[in-house]
């Protein structure tokens, strides 16, 4: 009888094993980046939880509301330009908490904050200075604590946040940013080791840089998206965007056709978003008018995972008349699990919305307490409870 049991164990085994593959191979997602898909329009309120965050203004915190990061208690923001100025705002009431500027040529200090991660169960702000090529770890009082510098050759394009430990960061090279060296890497908060590397396979290099002569073009990219505890991870040169689980990478997503096939000028799918139903990515093309220096276009698509089909989507608010969103404008993604994303509303634009009556709900009440030059209302986006 002992061996009847193994064998129906076995049996057992082997029959979950089939279903995972086959449920492995159903979500596989294939998105043809050439087709034309139906398009649908998409209220936010109807996909998320909705809240609007009034930032406030003062004489000390006056920001255009470049967001960095948003935790569960704090929103970190910046200014355009280069200023310096980091501000702390109380993540539920849009209080300011504290506010930071260490710009200048010391060694304790940035020479252009040009992202910030908020490391909330450290209590520790993460600044990328490009122009020195170092990331400086500051307290929320803005005293300096430590900084380390990049891979040789090397510049950290994208950092996150990736658990208590560890920064997850694309380290690119340039000016093509995508090349053979170039990957994604856990580097340590407390010393800036690369702890592992993020090999994703690919083939001939194929960057999203435009370059003619000495002229060097990079437009917004984004080759890494949260999607709750796990991350999507992407290379321009791969077809296949992957994701990542609890330190390991499988398939998720297949471009259609293959970027190496492509005629110019090539087109790049990029991640963006990503809820338990709605995939939000991206399609960007790899052109630019050297008389008028427009190019880039791009083209907004979800996949629907319940009704596995792919639109061209428009994404509006039900308080905001014919104002559209794209999460490809969404700030640096170091964003906490229940928050997906945060959009920026300009005191000017909200006023002459309400002018034309084109506001409702709790957005018309807010924008009825703003002055001109008031900091900006925030939309913070979370998955439905």
């Amino acid at each position: 009888m002992i061996w009847k049991f193994f064998i129906g164990l076995f049996i057992a085994l082997f029959l979950n094993g089939c279903n995972n593959f086959r449920q492995q191979k159903q979500e596989l997602v294939y998105v043809d980046i050439v087709k034309s898909y139906p398009e649908k329009k998409l209220i936010l309120q109807d996909l998320f939880d909705i809240e609007y965050v009034p930032l406030e203004t003062t004489d000390e915190f006056i920001t255009y509301g470049r967001i960095q990061s948003v935790g569960k208690k704090y929103i970190l923001s910046a200014n355009r330009g280069g200023d310096g100025d980091l501000f702390l705002f109380d993540r539920k009431t849009g209080k300011g908490v504290n506010k930071i500027n260490r710009l200048g040529q010391g060694g304790e200090e940035y020479a252009s904050p040009n992202a910030v991660v908020l490391d909330e169960a450290n209590r520790e702000l993460f600044v990328v200075d490009l122009m020195t090529r170092k990331i400086r770890v500051y307290d929320y009082e803005g005293i300096f604590k430590r900084d380390f510098a990049f891979p040789e050759e090397g510049y950290y394009t994208e950092v996150l946040d990736y658990d208590h430990d560890h920064l997850l960061c694309y380290l690119g090279y340039m000016p093509g940013i995508e090349t053979e060296r170039s990957v994604h890497v856990l580097v340590s908060k407390r010393d800036g080791t690369i702890t592992r590397t993020l090999a994703l396979p690919y083939g001939a290099i194929n960057s999203v840089v435009f370059i003619d002569g000495e002229l060097t073009v990079t437009p917004q990219t984004n080759f890494t998206a949260p999607f709750g505890q796990d991350w999507v991870i992407m290379r321009t040169s791969s077809d296949t965007i992957y994701r990542l689980s609890d330190g390991q990478f499988a398939p998720f997503i297949v471009r259609q056709p293959s970027i190496h096939t492509m005629e110019r000028p090539e087109s790049f799918l990029y991640p963006y978003l990503f809820t338990s139903r709605y995939y939000f990515m991206q399609v960007q093309e790899k052109s630019l008018d050297l008389k008028t220096f427009k190019g880039f276009p791009t083209i907004d698509l979800v996949y629907d995972s319940e009704e596995q089909a792919i639109y061209k989507y428009t994404l509006f608010d039900a308080n905001f008349q014919e104002h559209a969103f794209s999460f490809s404008i969404m700030p640096n993604k170091a964003l906490n699990p229940e928050l997906v994303a945060c959009f920026i509303l300009q005191a000017d634009v909200l006023l002459e919305a309400l002018n034309d009556g084109k506001l409702s709900g709790p957005l018309k009440e807010i924008a009825s307490r703003l002055n001109e030059e008031d900091n900006p209302v925030l939309v913070m986006v979370s998955q439905k409870r």
